[in-house]
């Protein structure tokens, strides 16, 4: 097991060496920082970003943003799609709206959002809007796929309501869960920096990026897309670990 993970470890090294080296190659031949910056400049730009005095309190508003949107639609998520798995008749009521959420555009969502909304609430509605559907949807999914016939013949065995609880409503619909949460943290972190490119509150990654991007500062945009990318991966990290302690019993 300790001799696959060192293995793993040493690919994911040599892949994102790859990819580094490949950059750097293109970045070679296309000649222009403004379109491909190379690696040396994107880790200045990089440096220069961390050591400004408002980095902290544009992460943390980010950080703010997906943390709403996150927590709002999971709350709203594990509820709506507990009615709907156990309804068929609110499930039908409630599917064309949860279709036509998953369906539309996100570009479609800011663009009215920029209409309806100050500028700060624009980020957690447009994510909200993504996030909320495909957690209902895996939470309902999971319900459906519960064996019903195996809570008949515990009822009929009489047992505690509490074990069918949590040995087989729970281990299901928990499957789903997790798999619905790990898909919306990554899609919710692009959702929430796309929306602040648009939307430009005070403080954020998105309009960091905008800015730069007006300035043609395109090493500070790839700057700004590998802190994106890497605050995306610890937050997936900690969801993660979360996850174990929270469902240690699975």
């Amino acid at each position: 097991m300790k001799g696959s993970t060192i293995r793993n470890s040493i690919l994911t090294f040599i892949s994102f060496l790859l990819i580094v080296v490949l950059w750097k190659i293109a970045s070679i031949m296309v000649g222009s920082e403004i379109i491909i910056p190379s690696p040396e400049s994107t880790i200045y730009g990089l440096v220069s970003i961390v050591s400004s005095e408002n980095f902290l309190q544009i992460i943390l508003e980010t950080i703010i943003r997906v943390l709403e949107a996150f927590l709002v639609s999971c709350i709203a998520g594990i509820v709506v799609g507990l009615i709907t798995g156990f309804s068929k008749t609110i499930n039908a009521l409630f599917k064309p709206f949860l279709v036509v959420m998953m369906s539309t555009p996100v570009i479609s969502f800011i663009l009215l959002a920029l209409i309806w909304f100050k500028t700060e609430q624009i980020p957690v509605f447009v994510a909200f809007l993504v996030i909320f559907p495909i957690i209902s949807v895996n939470v309902s999914e999971g319900i459906k796929n519960i064996d019903f016939k195996l809570v008949q013949m515990a009822k009929a065995y009489r047992v505690k309501g509490i074990r069918i609880l949590t040995e087989i409503y729970l281990p299901s619909i928990t499957s789903y869960l997790v798999a619905g949460i790990s898909t919306a943290v990554g899609i919710g972190w692009k959702v929430v920096v796309t929306a602040e490119v648009l939307s430009q509150p005070r403080y954020a990654v998105g309009t960091s990026m905008e800015t730069a991007k007006a300035y043609l500062e395109t090493s500070t945009v790839f700057a700004w897309t590998i802190i994106a990318i890497l605050l995306s991966f610890l937050f997936e990290k900690l969801i993660r670990l979360v996850e174990a302690r929270i469902f240690k019993w699975r």
